[in-house]
C-alpha cells in the first residue's frame, strides 16, 4: 500500500498510469492473491462527501485486463439537481480496448475520442453516501457489466455492459484512480487553478469475491499543472483515501 512517504520515483511511475488531461489527483489501488487469469469481479467503494451539484468533476477508478495494455474506467460524476431539487448522480463505465463492443442501450462506441465503449446512467443520488462501483463478468452472457450499488438501500443501478475481444482475460491486480475537472479539456481559463470548485471524496479499498484476495487503496497525490495550487489534502479513512481539493464558491469558469 502506498504510504504518505512514498518516494518521488514511485509517484512518477503511478502518474504514467493516469490520464494527462485535467490532471489533478491520483491514487493507486492493489489486490493480493489474484489468479494468473485475473479477477472476474471487483468493487470500488466511492463516496462524494461534498461537491457542488454541477457538471465538471469525474471521480474514477481504472482497471486493466490480463492480455491487454488498455484500461477501463468506472466512476461517478455530479450533475445539476432536477426540477424538484433532487440531487442527480451520473455513473460511468467504459473501456478503451479496441474491439470492445456493446448492444446495451446505455452504451455507445468509442471512449474519449478513441477506441472502446462508453456507458452511463443517472439516478437520484445522495451526496455523502457510499456507492459500490461493481465491475463483474457475466459468464453466461459473455459480458463485462458495470453497476452502481447504493450501500444503504441496496438498490442497484445498471450502468452498462460490453464484450471484450478474444484473448482478453480478467482484471489485473492493481491500477490507479483519479479526480478530474473535465471542462478544462475544452477551455482552460487564465489562473484556472485558483478557480477549481471544492470537492471531498473518499476512495475506499477495492473488494472481490475471489477467496483470499485483499484490496488496498493508497493515499492520494497531486499531479499536473496545479500542484500546490488547489488546497490539496489527503488522509487515511476506513482503509481508503480521503481526498479534497479546490475552493469553496468557485465554479471552474
Amino acid at each position: 500500500m502506498l504510504k504518505a512517504t512514498t518516494s518521488f520515483a514511485c509517484i512518477v511511475s503511478l502518474i504514467g498510469l493516469l490520464p494527462a488531461a485535467n490532471a489533478l489527483v491520483g491514487s493507486s489501488w492493489s489486490m493480493t492473491n489474484v489468479p494468473s487469469g485475473g479477477l472476474t469481479d471487483i468493487t470500488f467503494p466511492l463516496t462524494i462527501v461534498e461537491a457542488d451539484h454541477i457538471s465538471g468533476y469525474y471521480f474514477a477508478q481504472q482497471f486493466a485486463f490480463v492480455g491487454n495494455s488498455e484500461v477501463g474506467y468506472t466512476g461517478l460524476q455530479p450533475r445539476p439537481d432536477d426540477a424538484n431539487d433532487t440531487p442527480i448522480l451520473h455513473g460511468v463505465f467504459s473501456s478503451f480496448i479496441a474491439g470492445a463492443a456493446s448492444t446495451d442501450p446505455n452504451c455507445f462506441p468509442g471512449a474519449d475520442g478513441g477506441a472502446g465503449v462508453s456507458c452511463s446512467t443517472e439516478w437520484n443520488g445522495v451526496y455523502g453516501r457510499t456507492y459500490d462501483m461493481e465491475v463483474r463478468y457475466d459468464a453466461c452472457a459473455g459480458l463485462w457489466v458495470g453497476t452502481a450499488i447504493d450501500t444503504v438501500t441496496g438498490e442497484r443501478y445498471h450502468i452498462g455492459s460490453y464484450t471484450l475481444p478474444e484473448g482478453t482475460g480478467g482484471i489485473k491486480d492493481g491500477q490507479a484512480g483519479f479526480v478530474e475537472w473535465y471542462p478544462w479539456n475544452v477551455v482552460e481559463p487564465a489562473d484556472h487553478c485558483a478557480h477549481l470548485p471544492y470537492q471531498q471524496t473518499i476512495f475506499g479499498p477495492p473488494r472481490t469475491t475471489n477467496q483470499g484476495s485483499v484490496g488496498s487503496q493508497s493515499l492520494a497525490f497531486e499531479y499536473g499543472d496545479c500542484v500546490g495550487q488547489v488546497g490539496f489534502f489527503t488522509g487515511p479513512v476506513d482503509g481508503g483515501a480521503d481526498t479534497a481539493c479546490g475552493w469553496l464558491g468557485e465554479t471552474g469558469a
